[in-house]
């Protein structure tokens, strides 16, 4: 009896920590009615479902599913990462960014969210708080050829065209893999700056 209990609560935990791996809310949903496992376990089942109402664009759903999360388990900085997200789709970008502050408190050496409030502040206009957060996010993760694009474009908004280059080159010159987007892109915008570049003439002889 104890071995078999065991495997029901192993099995319950597994369908707890995973369910929003599954494309079903439902199975979520069955998990936060009937399982026996409360607590700050359950914010998981939450989370799987916050994180399938985010893939399928329900911000509103994902938001209040990740609002049960975190008051049940507030110390999980995926949480707010995740609540994040979802504000920022929605628009709630104060919101999204005062998230941002909060998963970066509980995980200060994660590089992503940093980028991403970074996004969140351009949107909002604050280009010098942006390029902050990029740069420290540049810092933790040199190799994320996204976020060096990202400043990049900041800079080149703030009409700083010398220092977008450099991001530019940068993004461009780390290696491929998953950042062939990010590459690509910084490609373009230095041919763009270089097209905007005035031709040089030289001296006629005397």
């Amino acid at each position: 009896m104890l071995i078999v209990l065991c495997v029901l609560v192993g099995l319950s935990t597994h369908m707890v920590v995973n369910c929003g791996d599954e494309d079903d809310p439902d199975i979520c949903s069955a998990v936060i009615g009937f399982s026996p496992l409360r607590g700050s376990l359950i914010a998981f089942a939450y989370e799987g479902r916050g994180r399938i109402a985010l893939r399928h664009g329900d911000f509103g759903r994902a938001i209040a599913d990740f609002d049960e999360a975190i008051h049940l388990n507030p110390n999980r900085a995926s949480l707010y990462r995740e609540r994040a997200l979802a504000r920022r789709q929605n628009g709630e970008l104060e919101g999204a960014i005062a998230d941002y502050d909060e998963a970066i408190a509980h995980d200060p050496k994660l590089a992503a969210p940093y980028h991403q409030r970074g996004l969140a502040l351009v949107a909002m206009g604050d280009l010098d708080r942006a390029i902050l957060s990029y740069s420290t996010a540049v810092r933790l993760d040199p190799s994320d050829a996204q976020a060096r694009l990202d400043r990049g474009l900041a800079f080149l908004a703030r009409g700083q065209a010398d220092d977008a280059r450099a991001d530019f080159e940068a993004a461009l010159a780390l290696p491929a893999g998953k950042s062939g987007g990010a590459r690509e892109a910084a490609r373009a915008k230095l041919a763009e700056l270089a097209s905007a570049e005035p031709t040089r003439v030289s001296a006629p002889p005397r």
